[in-house]
């Protein structure tokens, strides 16, 4: 009988492992290729929602997501739950993210309210507008009415108004800007001030420099002020206020 060589049969011991390893690696990855991904099930076991929750609740986030999660970890959609938590009226931003191996991540941030807008709606200091249900604990926030889609160049008059008047010792209740472009404002007192279509902070600046010559009662005393004209103002009087010499507020030191 012919003897093998030694050489001969280390090559061809090596050659054998190298198509059983082959062989079998192929096998495999041609079977994992072939699964169908969504049979490999891996249930969501945690959601984790979290933020500074000031105006919105976990609970009402948790019941928007309930129904998107019942899927796998693989198959829930992330893009749909980001866009549903975000439709939430008070929802800033929101990032959501899978967790390995069973659990999904929802960042929430919310909305800062920084006025009313109109009579069912809030404002950002950002310009957005939004409308959660319930209003009541924002009463007492300014009110402000605009045109359609310029809320931003209206925020931007208010703040100014709104420093003006505090300098003064006033607080802005209302400030308003009709189709018209014609302001009106309106001061936490019930005072009203109309200020036109021309040159409205001029006129608000010339009103609050002759403040100074006024008593603070005859101030308060004050129901409308009108600063429609080029070089006055006219002032309707509450109910009751009695005649003001304005000789002597215009020369208070002549006895």
């Amino acid at each position: 009988m012919k003897k093998v060589g030694h050489k001969p049969l280390i090559i061809g011991l090596t050659l054998i492992s190298l198509f059983g390893l082959f062989g079998y690696d192929f096998v495999v990855k041609w079977r994992v290729k072939m699964l169908p991904f969504k049979s490999v099930y891996h249930p969501i076991k945690y959601v984790r929602i979290e933020g500074v929750f000031q105006y919105l609740s976990k609970n009402e986030v948790k019941a928007v997501v309930q129904p998107l999660v019942m899927s796998s970890f693989f198959e829930v959609d992330i893009q749909d739950i980001t866009s549903t938590v975000s439709a939430l009226p008070w929802i800033e931003s929101v990032i959501v993210k899978r967790v390995w191996p069973d659990a999904i991540d929802i960042k929430v941030y919310e909305k800062k309210p920084f006025a009313r807008w109109g009579g069912s709606s809030l404002i950002t200091e950002q310009g957005v507008i939004f409308s959660p249900p319930q209003l009541g604990a924002f009463k007492n926030m300014t009110l402000v009415n605009g045109p359609e889609l310029q809320q931003i160049k209206v925020l931007e008059i208010m703040k100014g108004i709104k420093t003006a008047l505090a300098d003064q010792a006033m607080e802005l209740a209302e400030f308003n800007i009709n189709d018209r472009d014609a302001w009106k404002i309106k001061l936490s007192t019930n005072l009203e001030i109309l200020l036109g279509r021309n040159e409205q902070l001029k006129k608000l600046q010339r009103f609050l420099k002759t403040l100074n010559v006024l008593r603070e009662e005859q101030v308060e005393q004050m129901a409308l002020v009108d600063l429609r004209y080029p070089n006055g103002y006219a002032v309707s009087w509450k109910l009751g206020t009695p005649d003001i010499d304005w000789r002597a507020v215009a020369t208070p030191n002549i006895q």
